[in-house]
């Protein structure tokens, strides 16, 4: 009873928290933004996921959850699957293992735009002030995961403490928009330029994909760790991972590439992650001291 009533007050602080994160996204969505913040989150649900306890509840009007490591690790570490929860998990897997949280919010088919980075606040509040969870997070971007991982994270440098992607979209030119070497996705392309609001001429003069906005990323100083498939030919490389890697080392950025010769899209992740926990652990742990 009294682990429910502390539950009721930290949510109801967390609330308060996030309504005033989600209307700081922005004046042309300050109408939808409250009606979001009033319906934060709802409904948590128990049950495992891998052998860890998994929590899943409605955040902004979007189904959320977290997965709860057996002995959390100091400072309480979390890692933020931002598509595709579930698919190829080794790097989850082990850092549940190591005492991380793994969290994921569906805002599948927006692409990273705007319109999905206020609800990724409100989400990021929520687990923060209800969960407690480590003031930085890493947002983990699977191919079109990547949109979002690096979008959130140039929007909010200091909540970051460092970013995994694989095989990540970098450029939405290049996919869905299939501008250069890569087949690309009609559909997608057409929903993609639909939630940003732009015209063909606009979507392709667009220069807030993460090949263009790094600054604020390399500013803060996170580092980033990648695995892309040399032979991909869905998210061709060489227009979305090079030509990152290129200018954040220009950026004076940290930054890793860990590349599988011969490997298309899929299979995403490594066999074994240690390469990948190598990296980030030791960054997430000095970001969080």
């Amino acid at each position: 009873m009294i682990n429910h009533v502390a539950r009721c007050v930290a949510a109801f602080v967390g609330c308060v928290t996030l309504a005033v994160a989600v209307l700081d996204a922005g004046a042309a969505d300050v109408k939808t933004n409250a009606a979001a913040a009033a319906r934060v989150a709802s409904g948590e649900r128990h049950s495992t996921w891998e052998g860890f306890e998994r929590l899943d509840f409605t955040v902004a009007g979007r189904a959320g959850l977290l997965v709860v490591p057996r002995t959390p690790a100091p400072g309480k570490p979390w890692i933020w699957r931002t598509e595709f929860f579930g698919a190829f998990p080794a790097v989850d897997i082990a850092l549940l293992k190591k005492g991380y949280h793994v969290a994921y919010l569906d805002v599948q088919n927006l692409y990273g735009a705007p319109v999905a980075l206020w609800p990724m606040d409100v989400f990021y509040a929520h687990l923060t002030n209800v969960y407690h969870l480590a003031p930085k997070t890493v947002p983990e971007g699977f191919s079109r995961g990547g949109l979002f991982a690096f979008n959130w994270a140039a929007r909010n440098p200091d909540k970051v403490a460092a970013i995994y992607v694989d095989a990540p979209v970098c450029d939405f030119k290049s996919w869905p928009g299939g501008k250069g070497k890569g087949k690309g996705s009609p559909e997608d392309w057409l929903r993609c330029k639909n939630v940003y609001g732009l015209t063909e001429e606009q979507a392709l003069a667009y220069r807030l994909n993460p090949v263009d906005n790094l600054k604020p990323i390399a500013a803060a100083k996170i580092p980033v760790v990648a695995v892309v498939g040399d032979a991909d030919s869905v998210v061709p490389i060489a227009e979305n991972m090079t030509i990152v890697e290129k200018r954040y080392r220009e950026l004076g950025g940290d930054i890793l590439v860990i590349h599988k010769p011969g490997v298309e899209h899929h299979p995403h992740s490594l066999e074994d992650p240690t390469p990948v926990l190598d990296y980030l652990i030791p960054r997430v742990n000095a970001a969080l001291k």
